[in-house]
């Protein structure tokens, strides 16, 4: 089991509250590329992954993926406390206070929703492993825009580490596929099985 530490992975300390920063940046939390579904799909995939190597690297990354919800969330409160109405009101925050007030909600930027919808989870080691490195290049990019949109070095300094950790992600997926297509022949996959016919 796991030990929780009472920290961030990565500190975050926001001066200045600016609720349209929060609007995009929400989409790390919820988004279609964001840390919860990142999480959630890599702890998935462990149960069926045969390789215990490319399991505890599933397991690795889906564990810090949720330290990372901890701190895209941290980022979004810091972001919306003590905002005045007229902040909300300037930032086009209004539609979400009226649901949520300055509560974190997992959605995407553009206001939809978190969903299972965006879990890629099939069974397949290789299918599993090559969603997982595109998923850490389409977190990364959606780091990317923020820090193209974002001004303010309290923010930008978090969400950098979190841009460098996707990077990382994607190396030791790497190595995960790697592994697999090493021991492919070990396992009898469809690649090498001769009783899988497609005809």
């Amino acid at each position: 089991m796991w030990t929780y530490e009472r920290r961030l992975e990565y500190p975050v300390k926001i001066k200045n509250p600016n609720p349209a920063l929060a609007k995009f940046i929400i989409s790390q939390y919820g988004g279609p590329h964001g840390e919860l579904g990142a999480s959630l799909r890599y702890l998935s995939q462990r149960c069926t992954m045969p390789y215990r190597e490319v399991a505890g690297i599933l397991t690795d990354i889906g564990t810090e993926e949720i330290g990372h919800l901890e701190m895209v969330t941290a980022i979004v409160h810091q972001l919306t406390r003590g905002m005045t109405m007229e902040q909300i009101k300037e930032a086009g925050f209004s539609e979400y206070f009226v649901d949520h007030t300055a509560g974190v909600y997992p959605q995407a930027a553009s206001g939809t929703p978190a969903s299972a919808a965006t879990l890629a989870v099939t069974g397949d080691a290789i299918a599993d492993i090559s969603e997982d490195m595109a998923a850490e290049q389409k977190a990364r990019l959606t780091y990317d825009n923020i820090l193209r949109l974002a001004d303010d070095p309290d923010v930008k300094d978090p969400i950098r580490f979190l841009r460098a950790r996707e990077i990382v992600h994607y190396q030791r997926f790497g190595e995960g596929l790697r592994i697999i297509q090493d021991n492919l022949d070990k396992k009898n996959f469809y690649a090498i099985n001769p009783e899988f016919d497609l005809r």
